[in-house]
């Protein structure tokens, strides 16, 4: 490719706020080229590619942004240390059916049984999937206390 053509395609993708094309053309030619790509499916692959890292960046800054005490996931989940408890319920959550509902999820238990490790799991999975999150504590959502009035 001319580097006319290189230089007006990276400028073009500065402007478009696609910084990974910007960076990765030549990269993407070669793969094209090894691969005999048609021109279809040379655009489906950096369309594709930048899709994936915008969908990252907005993961990660999710992530972030969620005040989550850690980024668990349902994976590092010891489910043999509760073996009361059903793994395919949980993992059936994971998949967020109560989110699309507008619905809640109770997680009840004694302390120490991992309630929060799955909350953090769901949450996860949550951003992961595009839905904003935000971790909270119920100490957290108490109102202060108002001082008495003295008689």
């Amino acid at each position: 490719m001319s580097e006319l053509v290189s230089t007006r395609i990276r400028s073009t993708a500065g402007k478009l706020g696609l910084p990974h094309l910007t960076e990765s053309i030549n990269e993407y030619i070669r793969r094209a080229d090894e691969g005999k790509m048609g021109y279809l499916d040379f655009l489906d692959l950096v369309l594709s590619e930048e899709l994936a890292i915008r969908d990252d960046r907005r993961f990660r800054q999710g992530l972030r942004l969620s005040r989550l005490p850690h980024h668990k996931t349902l994976d590092e989940y010891d489910f043999a240390f509760q073996p009361d408890l059903d793994p395919r319920k949980v993992k059936d959550l994971a998949t967020l059916p109560f989110v699309e509902a507008k619905a809640n999820a109770a997680l009840l238990g004694p302390p120490g049984v991992g309630k929060t490790h799955i909350a953090v799991a769901l949450a996860v999975a949550a951003c992961r999937a595009g839905y904003s999150i935000y971790f909270t504590s119920l100490a957290q959502w108490r109102p202060p206390s108002t001082p008495r009035s003295s008689r």
